[in-house]
């Protein structure tokens, strides 16, 4: 923990001299709510063992001395884990904008305005959390504002006792600094024990100092003249190198951490067994119902109704880790491939019985000793045994099974793969994702000349290459297709809450391709096993869309897949 500003002591001398009674006065009134800060910092209870010798008998006797002590701090690491997510999300969409920007000044421009907005959405996301380290932030403010008055104080007194010339700034700044060197050093050292005049004497030494090699160094420049001026060059530039080389170590270390924080961090021993484990269960129930008659046999007929087994490896890998917030073992996350596949699939069986008839025929004596035959329907049960998979996608389950942050954490490693594009190779798991850019589209300036439409699309653009997570609805946990609509909606001028396809199309009024305009939502059928309107976006004009896909982006209305599913446009109704 860093160290507490000192408390200096000041003589009265110190407090009415007329050239420092001002310093003394700011260092009084800085201390003050320093302490102010100190003492709301919470505190809790803790108890120490105290042994006790009695000299005289030897006898030995523990007391517990209970005192009250500041708690720790709240760590940042686990916000900065939160926030991962989105953060990585975001480097990846900016670092694909950012190589097109030179190219383009509008897009520098926008992609600018956007950094700055969603900069702002990190801060009101952040809020939350606040509160807590309040106490925290003002007292470390209040250290630092009493560190500035004393060191004021200090600068101000060695330049009473120690006058350097006033022609001569870089001798006031090499004091300045001396004392603000020695003053750190004093601190760390924890020196300050004394009063103000001593603390004061300590630095005194240092100006003294700063002086002497003041002197010394304005000599030199006045009998070498062209050389200062040529080693005066020679520091400017490199300042300026250094300058950069500091700016460029920060971007790195910050894309180096977004990297990390976006990587899958168990070893490949452990998922690639996980992933086996998993695809050892899927093929146990494939062999299930592949001999589902000879091991539940009894029924007259069989009846199938199976959804494909399969799912996608990256997703699998995505939600262990961020279900088990990090790294992992594979035999820590067999209770959770359990439950995972339980979620995922659910074999039933419903056995139905009729009554049929069918002909018998019998022969029968007559009594006059005769025979002859006769033919007769006879009822029997006759049992139908209906047997159904369900595969609820592995990709469905996290927005039900874990909360906001981890489903942020699930998205942002669904976005880089992990940073591991190579450990499913698609050869190999025909399911495995791929990595996918989202496709470029520039709007016709003259749509965007609607207001509305401008500012639909001012938000919309935004996340752009954010991956599709069924379910989602904010950029933290990004978004399936009526998440992200609903979201654009809500913060471009509408208030109609969370909406499903379906909901979103109810409130529309049916407009005709040839009547469509951008702004106007674009709805589709069957996209997946489900009743009604299946799939939303927003119509840009031209014959495109935009929508949450895999990830958000453009998608051409005209191909066949989407002319197949159309359902209709609509018109959203005035905000």
């Amino acid at each position: 923990m860093e160290k507490r500003a000192p408390r200096l002591q000041f003589t009265k001398e110190e407090r009415t001299d007329p050239v420092l009674k001002n310093s003394v006065r700011r260092v009084q009134k800085a201390a003050a709510k320093a302490n102010r800060a100190q003492a709301i910092i919470p505190k809790k209870t803790v108890f120490k063992r105290q042994r006790v010798v009695d000299p005289a008998t030897g006898k030995i006797t523990t007391h517990l001395k209970f005192e009250d002590v500041d708690k720790k701090k709240p760590s940042k690491l686990t916000h900065a884990v939160r926030d991962a997510p989105g953060n990585a999300v975001l480097m990846q969409f900016h670092r694909e904008i950012r190589q097109s920007e030179d190219e383009n000044v509008g897009v520098k421009a926008a992609h600018k305005s956007e950094e700055a907005a969603e900069t702002g959405g990190r801060l009101v996301r952040s809020d939350h959390r606040s509160h807590k380290l309040k106490p925290y932030r003002k007292s470390a403010k209040a250290e630092k504002r009493l560190d500035r008055a004393n060191l004021g104080y200090l600068q101000k007194k060695a330049a009473r006792d120690n006058p350097q010339p006033s022609g001569n700034p870089l001798a006031h700044w090499r004091q300045k600094r001396a004392v603000k060197k020695q003053y750190a050093a004093a601190k760390r050292t924890g020196q300050f024990a004394g009063s103000a005049g001593k603390a004061a004497g300590n630095t005194a030494k240092a100006a003294k100092a700063a002086a002497r090699e003041s002197k010394r160094a304005a000599a030199f420049v006045a009998r070498h003249p062209n050389g200062f001026l040529i080693a005066a060059g020679v520091f400017l530039v490199l300042v300026l190198l250094l300058n950069v080389l500091s700016s460029s170590s920060v971007l790195l270390e910050g894309a180096l951490s977004g990297v990390t924080a976006s990587t899958y961090p168990s070893t490949d021993d452990a998922m690639l067994g996980a992933e086996a484990a998993y695809a050892q269960k899927e093929a146990d129930l494939q062999d299930e119902i592949d001999h589902y008659e000879q091991r539940h046999g009894g029924c007259d007929e069989y009846h199938y109704n199976l959804d494909k087994i399969g799912h996608d490896p990256y997703v699998l890998i995505s939600i262990l880790t961020a279900w088990h917030g990090g790294e992992w073992t594979l035999d820590e996350v067999r209770g959770t491939l359990s439950m995972l596949f339980s979620q995922e699939y659910q074999l039933t069986q419903t056995v139905e019985t009729e009554t049929r008839y069918r002909t018998e025929t019998h022969t029968v004596t007559d009594p006059d000793g005769t025979t002859h035959t006769e033919t007769r329907q006879v009822p029997y049960t006759y049992t139908i045994c209906n047997v159904k998979l369900h595969n609820e996608a592995l990709s469905h389950l996290p927005i039900s099974i874990m909360n906001e942050d981890q489903v942020g954490v699930y998205s942002m490693y669904m976005s880089t793969l992990g940073n591991r594009p190579d450990l499913f190779p698609s050869s190999a798991y025909p399911n495995a994702s791929t990595a996918k850019k989202p496709t470029e589209y520039d709007i016709p300036p003259e749509a965007m000349a609607d207001a509305r439409f401008a500012a639909m699309m001012a938000e919309a653009k935004k996340y752009i290459g954010y991956p599709y997570v069924w379910g989602g609805s904010s950029p933290k946990t990004s978004f399936d297709c009526s998440g992200y609509v609903s979201w654009v909606i809500n913060h471009s001028g509408w208030n109609v809450g969370r909406l499903g396809a379906q909901g979103l199309c109810d409130i529309c009024t049916p407009v005709s391709p040839a009547d469509a305009k951008p702004g106007d939502l674009v709805f589709f059928e069957h996209t997946y096993d489900t009743d009604g309107v299946s799939h939303v976006g927003i119509y840009v004009g031209n014959g495109m869309m935009l929508a949450a896909g895999d990830p958000i982006g453009y998608s051409n209305l005209n191909t066949s897949y989407w002319q197949s599913h159309f359902y209709t446009f609509g018109r959203l109704p005035n905000p």
